[in-house]
């Protein structure tokens, strides 16, 4: 969002990958887009609504003096219809990896992380079946579904993680867990990058996401919501993009543009909750950053 870095790196190799997570609104991008500047570098997405064409305001894909600047990979290019996983993104991260460029990869999605350095099981697809009767089922029931290592290890307060273990299950008879067992070698194994976790305080970070958001409106959100209105479905992986349902609320006289608002922020900074749970349970050996 052309923010100025908020944080200062530790001295990292020009010759080495590097890996920035944080939460939403952290100033990952940034902070991504001044290393590639000084240092050189292709900043790469890992944020699993930030490849969807059809919300680049919404889901804060970088604009068009941030792409100047530097080169960027994996942002807006996805069809707002089209399924799209972590598999499809390892798959695309290869393809840049085979380039010989330094990867400069940020984002919020941990999975994504955590697959590029762990590696990811190779789970057959999901028939369109099993999806259907997923989306049918509450989620509190899913879970007690679920066998007891699989629930252990996922975040159960996420829906859409919960509705893929399920579906993982019901479809091949074994748990997620089981199928992590069997997982590859992964793409970039931690010793081979810099990782980086940001970790700003929680209420600078709630101030944040509501400054960000009022900024998200006076950029057009939503008059992005509004050229999604048409086409809207709820179901579509698109659709999870926080402020989303809210501004679509609003558009179809449903709630107030202040109603929508107040709903958006609480959303974003519960997110940013799950987030930072998510990266000080499994990412305890990155180089925690703090803000200056």
């Amino acid at each position: 969002m052309g923010d100025k870095p908020l944080y200062s790196l530790p001295k990292l190799s020009p010759d080495r990958h590097v890996l920035i997570a944080g939460p939403t609104a952290s100033g990952k991008s940034a902070l991504a887009l001044a290393l590639a500047r000084d240092q050189g570098g292709v900043v790469v997405n890992a944020d699993a609504l930030q490849v969807y064409a059809n919300w680049p305001v919404l889901t804060a894909q970088p604009g068009a003096a941030d792409l100047a600047a530097a080169p960027h990979r994996l942002y807006g290019h996805v069809a707002a219809d089209r399924p799209y996983s972590v598999g499809h993104w390892l798959v695309e991260v290869a393809a840049l990896l085979d380039t010989g460029a330094r990867l400069i990869v940020t984002g919020g999605t941990g999975l994504y992380f955590r697959a590029l350095t762990e590696g990811l099981a190779e789970i057959p697809p999901i028939p369109a079946g099993v999806r259907a009767a997923a989306a049918m089922r509450d989620p509190a029931a899913m879970i007690a579904d679920l066998d007891a290592p699989t629930r252990a290890r996922i975040d159960c307060a996420n829906p859409v993680r919960v509705q893929r273990a399920w579906e993982v299950l019901r479809a091949t008879g074994r748990g997620l867990a089981d199928w992590h067992s069997a997982t590859p070698a992964p793409l970039l194994p931690k010793g081979s990058a810099d990782l980086v976790l940001l970790s700003p305080p929680r209420d600078w970070l709630a101030g944040r996401i509501d400054h960000r958001f009022d900024a998200m409106l006076a950029g057009g959100a939503l008059e992005e919501a509004q050229a999604n209105l048409a086409a809207w479905n709820p179901a579509l992986p698109s659709a999870k993009a926080i402020g989303a349902a809210e501004l679509i609320d609003h558009l179809a006289g449903r709630a107030t543009l202040a109603d929508a608002t107040s709903r958006v922020k609480a959303a974003s900074r519960q997110y940013a909750k799950r987030q930072r749970t998510w990266f000080r349970a499994r990412m305890q050996d990155w180089h925690n950053l703090k803000l200056h």
